[in-house]
């Protein structure tokens, strides 16, 4: 039956990309493709337009049929839907890539979803939601389309967070997804390299998405965080925030990041895109505290001299492997 459903959904999408080629350009050019999922909007929209715009050939990876018409409209895209929670579907999405004969270059895993609350009250089964699409999903993709990157000697990039690094309250699991994505792309990277494929993740901050609007329709409808909280100050500010969505920063940068983490010869492993000093000093900092709580108390405690030669011995490492850090 399995076997049947790919066959069914490859059909399927071959019907619904056929005649769009007139204006994507020929399958044999020498563009390089990468595949960028939870391409619709947000931080996805950048990525695609910044990549399909400098290059790059992008399969756009779409949730719901409808969101592939205006996906197919623009240059040097097409729309692929698949859910990253549906393996039959990704198998599907790969046998269609394959079908195309551009190959793979690149993988953006960008698919992701917010489920807010204080962690005492969200659902188990919230949870699960929060860990399927947003680090479940990213191995299901990453495994399934590894064949092709490795042909090519291409990139992985996943979408993380600075919230992998600082764990704010009522984003418990949100952040946990997220720290989830620092250990799936450390060791990704260390296993890929043999394959001659680099791995990399972006960090945003807070930009302009829809994340907010699923992350309040997800609260209505599963009911889950109600009045009689514990936390009704938190739910009140987090209601108010939800609407303001909107008036976050253009998410351009993390566009940027994508296309360099794609297009450059000294890509880096992590693009921490902030959108003030504040945020970035915020970030920075907790890792700085996470290394010196670790480091209090332990049995080989370092003391200060020690900490900075490491901190001078690393910086000279980074230097040495991207000159450009110079």
């Amino acid at each position: 039956m399995r076997i049947f459903g790919i066959v069914l959904l490859s059909i399927t999408l071959f019907i619904s990309f056929n005649g769009n080629s007139a204006h994507h350009g020929d399958a044999n050019s020498h563009q390089k493709a990468v595949l960028v999922t939870g391409s619709n909007s947000g931080l996805g929209l950048r990525m695609t337009q910044e990549l399909s715009e400098n290059g790059f050939y992008v399969y756009a990876g779409v949730l719901h049929k409808d969101e592939m018409k205006a996906m197919n409209a623009m240059d040097n895209v097409t729309a692929v839907q698949f859910d990253v929670r549906n393996q039959a579907e990704i198998d599907a999405a790969v046998t269609f890539v394959e079908a195309q004969g551009r190959g793979l270059y690149g993988l953006i895993n960008n698919a992701g979803i917010n489920v807010f609350g204080p962690l005492l009250e969200v659902p188990v089964e919230q949870l699960h939601y929060q860990m399927d699409v947003n680090v479940y999903g990213p191995v299901r993709v990453t495994q399934a389309f590894a064949p092709l990157i490795i042909e090519s000697k291409g990139r992985i990039v996943t979408t993380g967070s600075v919230a992998g690094i600082i764990t704010p309250p009522i984003f418990g699991a949100y952040s946990m997804s997220k720290h989830a994505i620092e250990a799936f792309n450390d060791t990704l990277a260390i296993e890929m390299a043999r394959f001659d494929v680099s791995v990399h993740v972006i960090e945003p901050s807070t930009y302009k998405s829809n994340i907010g609007v699923a992350a309040k329709k997800l609260m209505d409808d599963a009911n889950y965080w109600t009045e009689d909280t514990a936390y009704p100050q938190e739910l009140a500010y987090l209601l108010d925030a939800l609407t303001k969505m909107d008036q976050q920063p253009d998410p351009a940068p993390v566009g940027k990041a994508a296309l360099n983490a794609m297009q450059s010869n000294a890509p880096k492993s992590r693009y921490m895109v902030t959108g003030t000093v504040a945020q970035a000093d915020r970030v920075l900092r907790r890792q700085i505290s996470k290394m010196l709580e670790l480091n209090d108390g332990q049995v080989h405690q370092f003391d200060r001299a020690r900490l900075i030669e490491m901190l001078d011995e690393e910086i000279a490492k980074g230097s040495k492997n991207n000159p450009a850090a110079k």
